[in-house]
């Protein structure tokens, strides 16, 4: 038998940030596991209504053009929105999943927003290209922030 003390629960908390956009679906904002906190997709509708930044829908609500600036520009607020929700900061931020739905057109720009948004904080990152997201958006992230990192002492790591 191994002295080993296994933890049974991380007393999982679910968030919802009255300031951003309601989910899609049933599924909250974000969950807290422990100093871990998991944001679902998030993408740049803005709060209180179903208007999307830099979005033109036709007659059948298909997308009749967009603008990837302004989308952008939006997800990241909310993301910082939903942050602060959780008592969390943009600091907190160690891996962000983006999902594109035009990578040829929408990269470029994309990745220069991001910059000035991540220039102080360089989280993992993963890109893709998917084929459709749940509404008529252009771009979604999906974040995981460590909590209480800045907090911790500072010890050091092999090849300091």
């Amino acid at each position: 038998m191994s002295d080993v003390k296994i933890k049974t629960s991380l007393n999982p908390k679910i968030i919802n940030a009255e300031q951003a956009p309601k989910p899609v679906g049933l599924y909250p904002h974000a969950r807290q596991v422990g100093d871990l906190l998991f944001l679902s997709g998030v993408g740049p509708r803005k709060a209180g209504c179903k208007d999307i930044p830099g979005v033109v829908l036709d007659e059948q609500g298909k997308i009749k053009s967009y603008d990837i600036e302004a989308q952008c520009h939006s997800v990241f607020t909310n993301i910082r929105l939903i942050l602060e929700a959780s008592n969390a900061n943009w600091m907190d931020l160690v891996d962000v999943t983006v999902f594109l739905t035009n990578m040829d057109d929408d990269f470029t720009t994309y990745n220069r927003i991001y910059a000035e948004y991540f220039a102080d904080n360089q989280p993992c990152r993963t890109t893709v290209e998917i084929n459709k997201l749940p509404t008529p958006i252009a771009i979604e992230l999906k974040c995981i922030a460590a909590l209480n990192q800045h907090k911790k002492p500072h010890t050091k790591t092999m090849g300091e």
